[in-house]
């Protein structure tokens, strides 16, 4: 976890003043008393409202809530927001933990768009508890992310394109979740800043 709440905080440093500002004021939608953190009541509340209920799991406020005091600051939830951004609120398919870490895709769900990515954990993988398809094929996050270079490299010249269509079906995914976190940063708007765009906040 700690690998993604440095590169949350990267993110973060690098937004516009502008998105630092929608960050702030999405957290204190989010704060209803005002008390200045983020109980695990009005995390759920706010992000089911939004229909938001994929980042609702225990296990990604537990991942969240850094200091375990059992309420998200200002800090801990920009987190949240570049989780939302970057599509990286996975969870075991098998023990239903959060994903903070490395882990394990399907190779063959991953690269079909007719059905959804099956992601374990490394314990979950490596002890083989687990069930799914026979014969299908397990990598890791960072081994996938080179076979898809790899795949637009190794084509074609002419046959690129169709790669590259493929893969931006991906992109596409994750454009999603920029857009899912958009609408919660600006979903008690009513200016023309709340029209959707797919920035984290």
């Amino acid at each position: 976890m700690e690998g993604i709440r440095k590169a949350a905080e990267a993110y973060f440093e690098n937004q516009s003043d502008r998105k630092k500002k929608k960050a702030r004021k999405t957290f204190n939608a989010m704060d209803k008393n005002g008390d200045g953190k983020i109980s695990l009541r009005e995390y759920t509340d706010h992000l089911t409202r939004k229909k938001a209920t994929n980042f609702t799991h225990q296990n990604i406020f537990g991942a969240l809530d850094k200091d375990g005091n059992g309420n998200l600051d200002f800090e801990e939830a920009i987190v949240l927001f570049y989780l939302m951004q970057s599509g990286r609120a996975l969870i075991c398919k098998s023990c239903k933990t959060f994903l903070a870490g490395a882990y394990f895709s399907c190779s063959q769900c991953f690269f079909n768009d007719s059905v959804s990515t099956y992601e374990i954990c490394c314990d979950c993988y490596g002890g083989k508890k687990f069930r799914h398809n026979d014969g299908h094929i397990f990598c890791d996050h960072y081994t996938l992310l080179r076979q898809s270079r790899s795949a637009i490299q190794a084509a074609p010249i002419r046959k690129r394109e169709k790669v590259l269509q493929f893969l931006k079906k991906g992109l596409l995914v994750a454009s999603i979740s920029a857009g899912v976190a958009e609408c919660i940063s600006n979903g008690d708007d009513d200016d023309d800043s709340s029209k959707f765009n797919c920035s984290i906040m």
